[in-house]
């Protein structure tokens, strides 16, 4: 059981965040009965982090202009 939830941690979706501006801010929310942040990052123009769903994060809240690459496609988040 337990190599099972490793295996399906490692195989989860992954997002990829560029920031397009200084102090972009990304922030980790918990599942569970109740929505909770667990982890926030700070990101300076140009850099880049990659992001993995497991079963502690549910969503990933980003404040700030950055452009996010999924499986799904690609788009920026922020105002112009």
């Amino acid at each position: 059981m337990e190599g099972e939830r490793f295996q399906e941690e490692v195989l989860g979706d992954f997002i990829m965040v560029k920031a397009l501006e200084d102090g972009v801010t990304i922030i980790g929310l918990t599942r569970g009965k109740e929505t909770k942040f667990h982890h926030t990052e700070k990101l300076d123009k140009g850099e880049v982090m990659i992001f993995q769903f497991t079963h502690h994060t549910s969503a990933i809240k980003i404040r700030g202009k950055a452009e996010i690459i999924t499986k799904h496609g690609k788009t920026t988040a922020g105002r112009d």
